[in-house]
């Protein structure tokens, strides 16, 4: 099993007596380095500690009946596995787990959809450290967080009935597409795709045909091009990104 375990015993003698039991926090990201910095976040907050880390959706699905955490933090790219696809598991499997989602991944495409997945919030890396201490003791509370513009993009489109009109054509594409347009810019092959998603190697294809429509693409070049490109810049994000 390659996650790390529990934080040892130390921190929590260092609680006073009486003092409420530090809340457990689960890491399930596929950078090292982001893993650490969230560490660095949390180790000096009294009332949370890091349980443990995983950078696969088997190993995160494994920690949680393993450690037991008070909520969890995903990232939408993982190693192994996709990061939609463990939200929607992990609520199915605990109703009552708080579950941040914490991702480079631009807000205005993913934070509805991951919140209709089962997620409680959605925080970009780019955000600063207390912010990311907000949103966390946010959904640990009961509470959702999204970012003001994020919340006021939802309340208005609410407001019209749903008929709000986005002008990027990443939001023409259905939560499934997404998922393959963001495997094919990490370089994984339809093969690959199948096997991550438990998709048949025909049905990836499907999919692939969908998205060159809906992104008025015209060959396979083009699509892969477009989906390195945009994958990229999210990349980039995850370096650039605060978090401090």
């Amino acid at each position: 099993m390659n996650f790390a375990s529990a934080v040892s015993a130390a921190s929590a003698s260092k609680r006073p007596p009486g003092a409420r039991r530090a809340r457990r926090v689960l890491i399930v990201d596929d950078h090292p380095i982001v893993r650490l910095g969230l560490r660095r976040i949390m180790e000096h907050e009294p009332d949370l500690v890091v349980c443990g880390e995983a950078e696969t959706a088997a190993d995160a699905r494994a920690a949680i009946k393993e450690l037991e955490p008070d909520v969890v933090v995903i990232d939408i790219s993982l190693k192994q596995g996709d990061g939609i696809e463990l939200v929607r598991d992990v609520r199915a499997h605990h109703v009552g787990l708080p579950i941040l989602v914490l991702s480079m991944h631009d807000e205005t495409i993913y934070a509805e959809r991951m919140l209709a997945a089962g997620a409680n919030g959605y925080i970009m890396k780019q955000a600063a450290s207390d912010q990311f201490l907000v949103s966390l003791r946010r959904v640990l509370d009961g509470g959702v967080y999204v970012s003001e513009a994020v919340g006021s993009h939802m309340i208005h489109k609410f407001a019209t009935g749903g008929s709000y009109a986005s002008t990027s054509p990443i939001d023409r594409l259905s939560n499934r597409e997404l998922q393959v347009l963001r495997l094919i810019g990490k370089g994984v092959s339809t093969r690959g795709i199948a096997d991550t998603l438990n998709l048949s190697v025909k049905t990836v294809e499907s999919h692939r045909q969908r998205i060159k429509r809906k992104l008025n693409l015209t060959t396979g070049t083009q699509l892969v091009q477009y989906a390195v490109s945009w994958f990229a810049g999210r990349e980039d994000s995850v370096v650039t990104g605060s978090m401090s």
